[in-house]
């Protein structure tokens, strides 16, 4: 039967009235399906063992009981190869980087176009990797498509360039950073500048995407 080829998504969302919309869009997509709906990541744990295992988890970032930080970590360490989605109204960079580096595959915002949730969903399942329009464009510019950020065997890192790299992925600021690595908070900024400039991208979370992408930072 064609159901049994579709795609198999999970929506975990704690506000029953998006999850339910969202099931709803889902179902409209032809090579989609909706597994199950969760509350929380606890309720996924429970769906997954009684439903199956899901292609690609819809999650929500902030839930009750279990949250989408500890939902993905759990999923990327029991069921690496679910993809998940990410989904938040919150766009700041540690939010982004955390959900990221802990093995979402995808980051969008809950005010996107249905268009683009289609767009993401395919993306996660074909190039492994989405953000949506508006992170990309204004906090990651160039990433989605590959433009702008250089393969990583067109680049030469030193050893202590791939340490900054591993701590810009982490939640310390750059004083900390600087502590961290025995050096001047100056001398922080200073290679950031550099790889700004070698990576021709402009954020820290562009820096963060590039070295998770790249394997210098395990999630």
């Amino acid at each position: 039967m064609r159901i049994n080829k579709k795609i198999q998504v999970a929506i975990a969302d704690d506000h029953t009235l998006l999850r339910k919309a969202l099931a709803r869009l889902i179902y409209s997509f032809e090579d989609y399906a909706v597994l199950f709906e969760a509350d929380n990541g606890k309720e996924v744990k429970k769906n997954i063992l009684s439903a199956g295992i899901p292609d690609i988890v819809l999650l929500d970032v902030n839930m009750p009981g279990m949250d989408g930080f500890e939902t993905v970590k759990w999923l990327f360490e029991t069921y690496p190869q679910v993809k998940v989605l990410a989904l938040s109204m919150f766009s700041d960079e540690k939010t982004i980087i955390k959900m990221l580096r802990l093995g979402a595959k995808g980051y969008i915002l809950k005010n996107i176009e249905p268009e683009e949730l289609k767009q993401a969903l395919d993306s996660v399942m074909k190039k492994d990797f989405y953000l949506s329009e508006y992170i990309s464009g204004k906090v990651i510019s160039g990433l989605h498509n590959g433009e702008g950020i250089p393969d990583e065997q067109e680049i030469v890192l030193n050893e202590k360039e791939k340490e900054f790299l591993r701590l810009i992925c982490s939640d310390l600021s750059y004083k900390d950073i600087a502590v961290k690595m025995g050096i001047r908070i100056r001398n922080v900024e200073d290679y950031r500048n550099s790889m700004f400039e070698k990576l021709k991208v402009k954020t820290r979370v562009s820096l963060a995407m590039f070295a998770i992408k790249h394997g210098f930072v395990q999630p």
